[in-house]
């Protein structure tokens, strides 16, 4: 069981619930187990609502479905934390959200470097702790892989409680899924079982399912989760990504090449995706124009070859 509640924003916590960030113990009289289980079929929400980040790029073309899971796609160092502090701060000002973040087997540093973040930024409040807008939960990538594997509950668990409770909008972060499903590789290993394809553990399908399915939104309130995903050699097919993909409604992929140009949120938009880029969603103008743009970053892109050898005389007046 781990503390859920009020007290639990502006915190930090480890798989157990324990707060590790030397602020003395949590006041919170509730405490829920971590394994639950997921809501039942006639609780589920299923309207379709968008979910406003307030980055335009995102929100243009590839928008968050409002309790879906979105998937961000990028390695290290393409700046993951500015899609991730935007939501969180327009969940917390726009819609009085609160946001828990789950950091699954992950760099020290990492951790680290976002908390020192969510300070500056305020989304974690130092002088009153009580005003903070975020939960964070770390089992990093030196703990035990049961550990590391079981943040993954630890982090939901304390999303629902706002979500059942408090009946609130929540945006719980994981960071990253790969790390979680590698973490039940190494159990798997550990406890005897055949190993799956490509060396993974045989109940890759099932311990991705019964995490995916407690991150959802019913009529009480919504989840809407953003969880990164490292995708191993940039190997799409891989089981662990593949698996991944298969309960997400939008993927935000992340561009190297953006960021080393120095555009922030590095978002590419022609390798994004969303199941609610349709006319009958954002409406015939939103879609338009969403398809207009991609159009036009997909002849750019096409152009760049000819632009960068013989150079802008050889083109087109249309195309120049």
């Amino acid at each position: 069981s781990v503390p859920v509640g009020e007290t639990t924003p502006g915190r930090i916590f480890n798989v157990l619930g324990e707060p590790v960030d030397n602020l003395g113990p949590v006041q919170s009289s509730t405490t829920f187990p971590i394994h639950r289980s997921a809501p039942a079929f006639t609780q589920l929400d299923t309207k379709l609502s968008i979910f406003e980040t307030g980055i335009k790029v995102v929100d243009l073309s590839a928008p968050y479905r409002r309790g879906g899971k979105i998937g961000l796609l990028g390695g290290a160092g393409v700046g993951k934390t500015v899609p991730i502090m935007e939501s969180i701060n327009n969940i917390a000002k726009a819609h009085g959200g609160v946001s828990v973040s789950g950091g699954v087997g992950e760099r020290t540093r990492e951790g680290n470097d976002l908390y020192m973040e969510m300070k500056e930024s305020k989304v974690i409040n130092e002088q009153n702790i009580s005003e903070s807008k975020v939960a964070l939960v770390y089992g990093q990538m030196n703990e035990p892989p049961g550990a590391r594997m079981r943040v993954g509950s630890t982090a939901p668990t304390m999303a629902e409680y706002f979500r059942d409770v408090n009946k609130q909008d929540v945006l719980p972060f994981i960071d990253n899924i790969f790390r979680f499903v590698q973490a039940g590789s190494e159990v798997s290993a550990l406890l005897g079982r055949m190993p799956s394809a490509v060396g993974y553990q045989p109940t890759l399908g099932t311990e991705m399912g019964s995490l995916q399915e407690r991150i959802t939104s019913t009529k009480e309130g919504s989840i809407t989760s953003i969880q990164a995903v490292y995708v191993p050699a940039d190997d799409l097919t891989d089981p662990a990504p593949a698996t991944t993909f298969a309960h997400l409604d939008a993927t935000t992929v992340l561009s190297r090449g953006l960021a080393a140009k120095g555009i922030y949120p590095a978002v590419d938009p022609l390798d994004s995706t969303s199941t609610m880029l349709q006319p009958w969603i954002v409406g015939e103008e939103h879609y338009d124009t969403a398809q207009g743009v991609k159009q036009t970053l997909q002849r750019y892109k096409e152009l760049q070859d000819i632009i960068a050898i013989p150079g802008l005389d050889e083109l087109s007046e249309e195309d120049r």
